[in-house]
């Protein structure tokens, strides 16, 4: 695969991500963790069907013999899975977004302080930078709330780079043990363990279930063409574009995001989340650019 088509296939996939916001504006009478539930539901069915004829047996072997990774990492896919969308029922797509953009920071904090991995100052100063980005937009919704934002919504959405943070650290941990001699585990089935664990949290929350037929045509575009397909689509690009280049091209499901709800919804962000959101972006990128030719 050529390197413009691999970044334009990259682009691709954060435009797909990006839609879950307006598309979630323009449901009928789905709310709250129905919303979740039928996504997770959507989202596993299209697994099913896509990896097991790939997989086989072997997709659930390890989970129903219970092993712990795997488990783990599914717990991590399901929060990741059920705060994003319970976030987006709660506050703007705008503030969601720019609370889901602080995962790589937090990442490379976690795998500081369980990995023991070392960090340039660089790092240690975007994590600064973009803290105070998202204080000053947390700040702001606490004092003066801009209209359908909310400081409890961005709280939950803040599940989803927690969840990621811990999943990541805990996949370097494997892959660092299976390059010392250890066996190498497949980590696919932990992302249909995660839909699967989700769509049954969900659904007793979620009860009596109201979506409308319209709202299950829309959410089961969120789980199959919104989740499901970029997310194997970018496993296979990351054979294909540096960790850094990913990371950077990843940035635009935020732009896209509040575009598409600005547009398509009617979401105008407020002040102090484009504030914010500018400096977490800005130290996400500079952080990676400032990484590109630093020795591995």
């Amino acid at each position: 695969m050529s390197h413009a088509r691999a970044v334009s296939l990259m682009v691709l996939a954060t435009l797909l991500w990006s839609i879950a916001g307006v598309v979630t504006r323009h449901l009928d009478a789905a709310r709250g963790f129905e919303v979740t539930f039928w996504r997770s539901l959507f989202n596993a069915a299209t697994l099913l069907v896509l990896l097991v004829p790939l997989r086989g047996a072997a997709l659930f072997r390890d989970i129903l013999a219970g092993d712990r990774t795997i488990w783990f990492s599914g717990l991590c896919w399901a929060a990741m899975y059920t705060a994003f969308m319970v976030a987006l029922t709660l506050t703007s797509v705008a503030n969601v977004l720019v609370a889901m953009s602080t995962g790589p920071l937090l990442t490379a904090l976690a795998a500081r302080l369980f990995l023991g991995d070392r960090l340039p100052p660089r790092t240690w100063g975007a994590i600064g930078i973009a803290g105070l980005g998202i204080a000053w937009m947390f700040g702001a919704e606490a004092t003066n709330p801009a209209p359908g934002a909310s400081l409890l919504g961005s709280l939950v959405a803040l599940g989803v780079p927690l969840g990621s943070s811990a999943n990541f650290t805990l996949l370097q941990h494997k892959a660092r043990q299976a390059r010392e001699g250890g066996v190498r585990q497949d980590m696919l089935p932990p992302v249909l363990l995660g839909a699967l664990l989700s769509a049954a949290v969900t659904l007793p929350l979620a009860w009596p279930l109201q979506a409308s037929p319209h709202d299950l045509g829309l959410l089961a575009l969120l789980g199959t063409v919104q989740l499901a397909a970029p997310c194997l689509l970018v496993v296979r690009l990351s054979r294909e574009l540096p960790a850094t280049e990913l990371a950077l091209l990843a940035l635009l499901e935020v732009i896209f995001g509040v575009l598409l709800a600005w547009l398509g919804a009617g979401e105008a962000p407020a002040a102090s989340t484009l504030a914010g959101g500018g400096l977490v972006l800005a130290a996400l990128a500079a952080n990676h650019l400032g990484g590109r030719n630093a020795p591995r």
